[in-house]
């Protein structure tokens, strides 16, 4: 185990403004908005901003506010933020991210989950947090081929037994971070005391019935056929994807940016009200400056060799879990009944607010819930 702290060379930084600044924007529909992808006249703004406005090393020192670690896992050096809170080792929780996202996603929830009576809670709901970076992600070592949930999983409970010491720990996530999740529960259930999900990726081994269930896949499909393109090609092709995007930050930016538009909840605030520029950057940042963007696409053909996305015929999640559901454009919220022929459901909450990205929209609603959940199982 060895610290680490982001470290963003001038030179490169340099380097970087000089290829966004050279870009040359390909031609758009008028009146484009963001019907065919990334929005045209975001994306320009974004990188004038990203050139003129973004302090790169203001972002790193944010990412340095709070300790890291790199920890050799078998083949991989993880990157993990650890921060012993005041539950002083009584409550270990590993938070994993999803894709696009990384470890900044909960930038906004550690200091209220590990210190709570700062922030107008109760001391004994604290949490000591692990936050890892994905193998192929963001600050951790990238693996010598495409590997999936199923396989994190194993690292990360390594990674809490082995490297941290915690030989029981609770388990959240989103996204890719709700399979790991699920696979730590389903593989690994002798060290998870719990799991709390906020998206369903890993499905039980049924078939929807039922008119409730049938609907929800319906409409499942249908988001699939709107918003998954992305999906299907780093599930099918993804180093196709990596020759147009290495050494191209302005299209990596685009690819990811589209992302958070796309699966925030804007009902009731604007793109630029839910995600800052400087947390959008900060986020692209993490991949281009580490060469991450190739190694974290090929993690969906890692799935599919894995099967992560449905359970092995005949299992399902027997550890405590809860499903906190926020209203996400990327996925319809599944049927309770669906949920709970997979997983051992012991809590559901319909969140108010809220998309894909719960911890970085809602991190007020999304720290409330983890610690009601927690509670309830002391």
């Amino acid at each position: 185990m060895e610290r680490f702290e982001v470290v963003w060379d001038e030179a490169r930084l340099a380097a970087l403004r000089a290829a966004v600044r050279r870009y040359e924007a390909p031609p758009s529909p008028r009146d484009a908005g963001w019907r065919y992808g990334c929005d045209p006249d975001f994306l320009a703004a974004l990188c004038a901003y990203w050139v003129d406005g973004f302090d790169a090393q203001a972002a790193a020192a944010d990412l340095n506010r709070f300790p890291q670690f790199k920890v050799r896992v078998e083949d991989i050096d993880v990157h993990a933020v650890h921060v012993v809170g005041e539950a002083e080792g009584r409550r270990p929780l590993i938070l994993t991210h999803g894709w696009p996202g990384s470890v900044h996603e909960f930038w906004q929830a550690i200091e209220p989950l590990a210190f709570p009576s700062r922030h107008g809670g109760r001391a004994e709901d604290a949490f000591d947090l692990v936050v890892p970076s994905l193998p192929g992600f963001g600050f951790s070592g990238k693996p010598a081929y495409p590997i999936g949930a199923r396989t994190t999983a194993r690292l990360f409970d390594r990674l809490m037994r082995e490297g941290f010491g915690y030989p029981r720990y609770l388990a959240q996530g989103g996204d890719w971070g709700s399979a790991v999740s699920a696979w730590l529960a389903l593989e690994h259930a002798e060290a998870v005391r719990g799991i709390h999900l906020n998206y369903l990726l890993v499905q039980p081994d049924a078939e929807p019935a039922g008119a409730e269930e049938l609907a929800w896949k319906a409409a499942f499909d249908d988001t699939q056929q709107r918003l998954g393109g992305y999906s299907h090609l780093q599930m099918t092709k993804p180093q196709s994807l990596a020759y147009a995007m290495t050494g191209n930050p302005v299209a990596q930016a685009a690819w990811i940016v589209e992302r958070f538009h796309d699966w925030a909840d804007l009902r009731t605030r604007r793109f630029d009200e839910v995600f800052s520029m400087d947390q959008l950057l900060t986020c692209v940042m993490i991949y281009v400056m580490n060469d991450a963007f190739t190694t974290a696409a090929w993690y969906y053909n890692g799935a599919t060799a894995e099967g992560v996305r449905r359970m092995p015929a005949g299992t399902r999640v027997t550890v405590p879990t809860a499903f906190a559901a926020f209203s996400d454009p990327r996925s319809p919220t599944p049927p309770r009944s669906w949920v709970e022929r997979g997983y051992a459901l012991t809590r559901w909450t319909d969140q108010p607010r809220g998309g894909h990205f719960a911890a970085m929209e809602e991190p007020g609603l999304f720290v409330d819930d983890l610690r009601a959940w927690a509670r309830a199982l002391d």
